[in-house]
């Protein structure tokens, strides 16, 4: 269990505990039907190859969405999420073999902001590229 971080405990430059995700070509088929993103590109490695993709790549979204378990595993509450955006950098190349991908993601405490809020960066990176640009969130602190 994830223990409540307190606004006092907090500072600009505190780097919460990073965290490696894997996806698995099966990952992409689950978030698929769960997400209703059936584009070919993320599971067809034909189709991926022959509109210039090294190989069937990861949806965004997921990725997205994986990248910031880091801080909602930190904060101990998602509905204490106020804010998150990302730009898509990179894709995460899903190789149809037994490793698959590692998306590896850490964050930091950027600025204290007013109501208890704090900033913070988030870095993911795949392969040692990074595939989110410009990714932050804004949460609550208890």
């Amino acid at each position: 269990m994830t223990a409540t971080v307190r606004y006092a405990d907090t500072v600009v430059g505190y780097e919460l505990p990073p965290a490696s995700f894997p996806l698995a070509r099966v990952d992409l088929v689950r978030y698929a039907g769960a997400s209703g993103d059936f584009n070919v590109i993320h599971w067809n490695e034909r189709i991926a190859t022959s509109v210039g993709l090294p190989n069937v790549i990861a949806h965004g979204m997921l990725t997205m969405a994986e990248a910031i378990r880091v801080v909602t595993d930190w904060i101990g509450d998602p509905g204490a999420l106020v804010q998150y955006g990302v730009r898509f950098t990179r894709p995460v190349i899903v190789p149809d073999d037994d490793a698959g991908a590692m998306l590896e993601v850490s964050a930091k405490v950027t600025e204290l902001l007013d109501d208890n809020c704090v900033k913070i960066v988030i870095t993911a990176s795949s392969e040692g590229q990074t595939v989110l640009g410009k990714a932050q969130a804004i949460v609550r602190l208890a």
